[in-house]
């Protein structure tokens, strides 16, 4: 999108921005996330418009194999300690060392390791104790599975330190992280992997398949979201700093989770190799249920009067992105109103649709479009277009589980690429154009819905970038240990 003079005044005008393409925020040296609103909005507009050239172009790239991973996990609660468990049942993994905050969930965790040789060493006790762990010599692959805030601070030290990082959604929350996430990773040549498990679900992964065979024609339309009921379970009584998901929602209003539905659609329509995202345009709904719920809960306890009237996000955002190649893509994100879970999957294609969520998985082609496939249909095409990635890991992904299974397979590919010196599913560029969507989707919200480009972090390269493989052609040879 191309801003003419009298838009470019007009949105200066609306967020105060005034010399919008100078470089350097004034009057505060506070990082983006922890700055008052309105710089915050700043500096979103600033970064998202400043131009960073390409150092290395780390899609497709094989970093040097590596016969035994050896892994450290930083932030063990629900999400990171199932994260090891998982991974101590693949081969040619070490777990060296895992770290919190609270020593009680690193020793729990580390209980969870389910097989022999991992000198698992316990890091914890302090809020930086990650640091000692991303600067030891020992350590291969570092697992972030914080709050979101530290993600990145952990993945770029981490980098900087030699290691490859394994980044949990979303990997950045600024722009300004999302570049340096970029720029690290081409500095370092350590791969940057955002840890998006609906990559690997199961339906998702044929969708992806048939899409590279044609199955779908042209892509004309994708939508995704992350529409989960979770907004009571944000409010509870915890140790200091530990409502930090609470505080997203009390100081972002925008797409915060956007990439469970972006990235497997990403995957589809080749973004970032051979496609991108062009410009997005974000929009809220007022919150009709946190201020009530936080009202409610006052009623009998006085700790929760510290959230009446709290700035809370919109219940629904809805963000709509346009590629290059002139497709669309619808995401949504509610964390906040009863209804049944949803992760839209939803490709419209010129030959056949599919869509799963919130009801089962489906597909229709063109010359029948009225109607669903038959379950018999649907069956015969699993059986062909099943990826060999399902084809051979789908048992062993479901008996070790994680979400049904994909979150086993994500580990299980990361690791296997690694150990094989092949490029990931899913690298740096990936990583700060899914997570991006969150700052820019505030910006839009903020300014009634004003487009807004999405920056290109590989600097033209998508152009000729090759879409990831799939084919387990190479690699592959990983062993599970059950």
């Amino acid at each position: 999108m191309q801003l003419n003079r009298r838009s470019f005044l007009k949105i200066a005008g609306a967020t105060g921005v005034g010399s919008m393409l100078t470089g350097k925020l004034t009057g505060s040296e506070l990082p983006p996330q922890q700055q008052p609103p309105a710089k915050q909005l700043k500096s979103i507009y600033l970064e998202a418009y400043k131009k960073h050239p390409q150092r290395f172009n780390m899609c497709g790239y094989a970093a040097p194999k590596i016969d035994t991973v050896r892994v450290a996990f930083i932030g063990v609660g629900a999400r990171g300690s199932a994260a090891v468990e998982r991974v101590s049942y693949i081969d040619g993994v070490r777990i060296m060392a895992i770290c919190d905050e609270l020593p009680e969930q690193a020793e729990k965790a580390r209980a969870r390791i389910k097989t022999t040789g991992h000198p698992a060493k316990v890091f914890a006790g302090k809020q930086d104790s990650w640091k000692q762990v991303c600067e030891r010599e020992d350590i291969d692959l570092v697992y972030i599975t914080t709050p979101w805030a530290l993600h990145a601070p952990i993945a770029i030290y981490a980098m900087e330190h030699g290691k490859h990082a394994a980044v949990e959604i979303p990997a950045a929350t600024t722009v300004q992280d999302c570049w340096r996430l970029v720029e690290t990773s081409e500095k370092t040549k350590k791969h940057c992997v955002i840890l998006e498990n609906c990559c690997y679900d199961f339906f998702e992964l044929l969708t992806l398949n048939l899409a590279r065979n044609g199955f779908f024609g042209d892509i004309v339309h994708c939508e995704g979201a992350y529409i989960h009921d979770i907004g009571e379970s944000l409010f509870f009584r915890g140790k200091p700093g530990r409502s930090w998901r609470l505080k997203e929602n009390m100081t972002r209003n925008g797409s915060l989770y956007p990439t469970h539905g972006l990235g497997p659609v990403a995957q589809i329509m080749n973004i970032n190799r051979g496609n991108r995202m062009e410009y997005m345009t974000s929009m809220s709904t007022e919150d009709f249920l946190m201020n009530n719920h936080a009202k409610k809960l006052a009623k009998d306890d006085d700790y929760f009067k510290q959230f009446i009237d709290a700035p809370f996000r919109g219940n629904m955002n809805s963000s709509l992105i346009r590629t290059v190649k002139g497709q669309t893509i619808l995401i949504q994100h509610d964390v906040t109103t009863p209804r049944p879970y949803s992760r839209l999957h939803l490709i419209s294609g010129t030959k056949a649709t599919a869509q799963k969520y919130p009801l089962p998985a489906r597909l229709s082609r063109a010359e029948n479009h009225t109607e669903w496939l038959s379950e018999s249909e649907f069956q015969d095409i699993e059986k062909k277009y099943n990826p060999p990635l399902i084809q051979r890991m789908q048992d062993i992904a479901k008996k070790i589980g994680g979400h049904g299974g994909m979150d086993f397979l994500m580990d299980w590919r990361l690791i296997d690429c690694l150990r094989n010196g092949l490029p990931v599913d899913m690298d740096v560029y990936d990583a700060a154009s899914w997570s991006v969507i969150g700052p820019l989707s505030q910006w839009s919200v903020a300014n009634r819905s004003t487009p807004i480009d999405i920056p290109d972090f590989t600097n033209g390269a998508w152009a000729l970038n090759q879409p990831h493989d799939i084919s387990l052609l190479k690699g592959g040879n990983t062993d599970v240990r059950v």
